[in-house]
């Protein structure tokens, strides 16, 4: 059942972004322009699938194998079996910090800091709703004889792709350097649930895989939802605050 529901999320998301629209039939004045990018198009578009398609095939592959639970005490007598650490509590939201600390320091983006909010939650109410959706059907334990049966997919590692790949999208073509760092605090979430025997390596992968295939959805169908009130207004500071009694939220002002 576990592989079945997984399969099935691949073949939707995979067929999904494959989807191409037009608003408007292509005229022989623009066939030539559009032979010469075709090919370029589905370059990236094959790219942009292959990755988070193999991570979630790998995933489900390796899930219950004696590998991975071999893998996974390898793991835990390395880092020792008294280790935990809180710290991917914090990393998985570190690029959102790092994508709205950009706006302000004006680096330039490749949408206005309402519509990259709006792509965040819609990005991670996908990819956390699809993660939730199979913690319940798959019903897999996690590691260390722990009763908790929530363990496929990694949720800590969905959110950390999620906002990873919502910070490459912004800035991939202005600051690679920025975009790509993103990754490098998703990776850091990935492991350190390996490390803290939260997961096994399958529930990461396939946790990593979900985050970026559903932003990748979103950014593809952008251009659908591409409702913004904020977009000419100007001297608008928007960014997000953590604190240990309020929890996560949100810093607005406006400069008259």
């Amino acid at each position: 059942m576990r592989i079945l529901v997984s399969l099935v999320l691949i073949y939707f998301c995979f067929n999904t972004i494959n989807a191409q629209y037009t608003e408007a039939p292509i005229t022989n004045r623009q066939f030539n322009e559009f032979e010469k990018s075709k090919f370029t198009t589905e370059q990236g578009s094959l790219t942009n699938r292959i990755l988070p398609v193999s991570l979630i095939t790998v995933g489900v592959l390796l899930s219950t194998s004696s590998f991975e639970k071999s893998l996974q005490k390898n793991i835990r007598n390395l880092v020792g079996n008294d280790f935990y650490s809180g710290i991917d509590d914090y990393t998985r939201y570190a690029p959102v910090v790092q994508m709205y600390a950009a706006d302000i320091m004006g680096v330039q983006s490749r949408n206005h800091w309402f519509d990259q909010t709006k792509n965040l939650v819609l990005s991670s109410i996908i990819s956390n709703g699809v993660s939730t959706l199979l913690k319940k059907e798959v019903h897999k334990y996690r590691p260390g004889g722990s009763d908790h049966a929530n363990s496929f997919p990694s949720g800590h590692t969905t959110t950390a792709f999620t906002t990873a790949t919502v910070l490459f999208e912004e800035f991939k073509n202005t600051n690679p350097v920025l975009a790509y760092s993103g990754y490098i605090f998703a990776i850091t979430t990935g492991s350190l649930r390996l490390a803290n025997n939260m997961h096994y390596l399958s529930d990461v992968l396939v946790g990593a895989g979900i985050g970026i295939l559903a932003t990748k959805l979103v950014y593809h169908f952008e251009h659908l939802i591409a409702w913004n009130p904020f977009k000419k207004m100007k001297g608008i500071a928007f960014t997000p605050q953590y604190s240990n009694n309020s929890g996560l939220g949100f810093y607005f002002s406006k400069t008259l």
